[in-house]
C-alpha cells in the first residue's frame, strides 16, 4: 500500500493548492493581444453576471478551467495535439484572460507609428529566442501573413520582444557595457581574490550590489561555503571536492535502475526538458543528462525529503554561472560539447555542491508537508498587511489566498518570475546576505508583490487577479530593475527583521 501510495504521489500532490504548476510566466512568450480579440464579445457575457455567482469561483476551480502544462500528465507518450488538449479552457477563463491581456497592452502600448512602419511590423511580427533564431523567424514570415489571425494592421505597434533575452546582458537597462566604476569594483574583487587569506566579509559586502561576470564564478564558490578563503587550500580543495561527487555517481547513479528508485528518477526525467524551455542550452542532451545525475545524487543523499518538483530550477543559475568560466560568449546557444571532458566534469561537480549548500539552509521547504514554504508564506501574508492593507484587502475581498500564487516564488526562489540573468543577479545579493536564501527572500517577494500594486488594483476579480500574479511582465527586467528591488527588500527587512511585532497583528 506504501508503494502504491508513493508511486501515486506526484497525481495526487498536483491539484493540491499551491502546487508547482508553471503556467505562462515571465521567462514565456507574451500571449499575441490578437488572439484574443474573438473573446471581447464574451468578456461582456461575464460582466453581465451576478456579483454572487462570480463569487462562488474558487482557485479549485480556476485551476480546472485554465490549461496548464504540468496537468496534462506525466506521460511522455501523450499526443498534445488532441482535441482534448485544445478545449481546456471554459469561456470565462478564456475571457477572462482577454481581458487581463488588455490591461497589460494598455501598459505596455507604444504610439502609433506611421502606416508604413506599421505594415512592415505586422510582416515581422514574430517572438524571437535569440539572434540566431532571427533568419528563422524572417523565413516563416511568410506562413504568418497567411493565418488570418496576423491579418489585423489595426493594433498599436509594439515592439519584438526575445523569449530570452541574453542571460550575459547584465546591462538590459541601456547601461554602458563597462564603466570607469565597475572596473575599479572588478579590480577591488581582484584584489580581494587574491589575496593570502581572502576577507568573507569585505567579499560579502562588496558583492551585495552585484558581482562582475569575470570573477563571479570563483566568488559564488567561497560565498557558498564550497572552497576555503585560504588561497593555497582551494586547488586541493576543489580537486577532492570533484572526486568525491564523482565517486557518489559510481556508488549510486546505477541504482536508479532499482524499483524502490524509479518513481524518483522518472519524475527527474520528465522534469529536466521543462527546466528553462525556451533556452536552447538546456535543451541539449548532454546538459540534460548532466542535471539527471545531479539531481539523482542529491535526492538519494537527502532521503528526509528527496526529490521535490522545483529543485530542478534551482541548478540551473550555478551551472550557467560556472560555464561561463570557460565561455567568452553568450552561453544560452552554447554548445557544450565543444568543451573538453574535465571541462564538463568540473561544472557538473561544481554545480552539485552549490545547489547542496544552498538546500542545506532551506531544506525544510522541500520536507514533508513543506512547512518551510508554509511558513513564509503565511509570513509573507503578514508582513503584506502591515506594509500595504490595501492590497492585502483586495486579496480578501476577491478570496485570493497567498498560498494560490506565494507557494511558487518560495519553491522556486522567484525563477518563474524572472528572467535568468535577473536571478543570477539576485543570487549574488542572496550569497552575500546572512540567510538570504532563508530569510532575506521573505522581503524580495513582498517588494516584489508591492511592486505590481497598481495593476493588482485594477483586477477586480479572481481569476483576474490569479492570471496577473501568475504572469507577470517582467521579461525585459535587468540589473537596474532587480537593484530597485533589493534596496525595497532592504527597507522592508531594516523595519521589520528585528520587530516581528510590526508585521503581526
Amino acid at each position: 500500500m506504501a508503494a502504491e501510495n508513493s508511486k501515486q504521489f506526484w497525481k495526487r500532490s498536483a491539484k493540491l493548492p499551491g502546487s508547482i504548476q508553471p503556467v505562462y510566466g515571465a521567462q514565456h512568450p507574451p500571449l499575441d493581444p490578437r488572439l484574443s480579440k474573438n473573446f471581447i464579445k464574451e468578456r461582456s457575457k461575464v460582466n453581465a453576471v451576478p456579483l454572487k455567482n462570480k463569487k462562488a469561483s474558487s482557485f479549485h476551480e480556476f485551476a480546472r478551467n485554465t490549461s496548464d502544462a504540468w496537468d496534462i500528465g506525466d506521460d511522455e507518450e501523450e499526443d498534445f495535439s488532441s482535441p482534448s488538449f485544445q478545449t481546456l479552457n471554459s469561456k470565462v477563463a478564456l475571457a477572462t484572460a482577454a481581458q487581463v491581456l488588455e490591461n497589460h497592452s494598455k501598459l505596455r502600448v507604444k504610439p502609433e507609428r506611421s502606416q508604413s512602419t506599421t505594415s512592415e511590423a505586422s510582416v515581422n511580427y514574430k517572438v524571437i529566442k535569440s539572434s540566431s533564431d532571427a533568419q528563422l523567424s524572417r523565413n516563416s514570415s511568410d506562413t504568418c501573413l497567411r493565418n488570418p489571425l496576423h491579418k489585423q494592421q489595426s493594433l498599436p505597434l509594439r515592439p519584438i520582444i526575445p523569449l530570452v533575452a541574453r542571460i550575459s546582458d547584465q546591462n538590459a537597462s541601456g547601461a554602458p557595457p563597462m564603466t570607469v566604476r565597475e572596473k575599479t569594483r572588478l579590480e577591488k574583487f581582484r584584489q580581494l581574490l587574491s589575496s593570502h587569506n581572502t576577507d568573507l566579509d569585505e567579499l560579502r559586502k562588496c558583492s551585495w550590489p552585484g558581482v562582475p561576470r569575470e570573477v563571479r564564478p570563483v566568488t559564488w564558490r567561497l560565498l557558498s561555503g564550497y572552497l576555503p578563503a585560504n588561497t593555497e587550500r582551494r586547488k586541493l580543495t576543489l580537486q577532492r571536492k570533484r572526486e568525491e561527487y564523482f565517486g557518489f555517481i559510481e556508488q549510486y547513479y546505477d541504482s536508479r535502475n532499482e524499483e524502490h528508485h524509479q518513481d524518483t528518477y522518472r519524475q527527474i526525467h520528465i522534469d529536466i526538458p521543462r527546466t528553462n524551455p525556451l533556452i536552447p542550452l538546456f535543451q541539449q542532451p548532454l546538459v540534460q543528462e548532466i542535471f539527471e545525475r545531479i539531481l539523482f545524487i542529491w535526492a538519494i543523499r537527502h532521503p528526509a525529503s528527496g526529490y521535490v518538483q522545483g529543485i530542478n530550477d534551482l541548478v540551473t543559475p550555478f551551472f550557467v554561472v560556472f560555464l561561463s568560466e570557460y565561455v567568452e560568449e553568450d552561453v544560452e546557444n552554447f554548445d557544450v560539447t565543444n568543451l573538453s571532458q574535465d571541462m564538463l566534469r568540473s561544472i557538473e561537480a561544481d554545480s552539485f555542491w552549490c545547489m547542496s549548500k544552498l538546500l542545506d539552509g532551506i531544506q525544510d521547504n522541500y520536507t514533508f508537508a513543506q512547512p518551510g514554504i508554509q511558513k513564509k508564506v503565511k509570513a509573507l501574508e503578514e508582513l503584506v498587511s502591515r506594509i500595504d492593507e490595501q492590497v492585502h484587502n483586495h486579496f480578501r475581498r476577491y478570496e485570493v489566498e497567498y498560498l494560490q500564487f506565494a507557494f511558487r516564488w518560495m519553491n522556486n526562489l522567484l525563477m518563474r518570475e524572472l528572467p535568468l540573468r535577473c536571478t543570477i543577479r539576485l543570487w549574488d545579493t542572496y550569497q552575500s546576505e546572512p540567510e538570504g536564501f532563508s530569510h532575506f527572500h521573505l522581503y524580495v517577494c513582498a517588494a516584489f508583490l508591492i511592486k505590481w500594486r497598481k495593476e493588482i488594483l485594477d483586477e477586480e476579480d479572481f481569476q483576474g487577479l490569479l492570471m496577473l500574479l501568475q504572469n507577470l511582465p517582467t521579461i525585459h527586467w535587468g540589473n537596474e530593475e532587480i537593484g530597485l528591488l533589493l534596496a525595497e527588500a532592504y527597507r522592508l527587512k531594516y523595519m521589520f527583521a528585528d520587530a516581528p511585532n510590526h508585521y503581526r497583528r
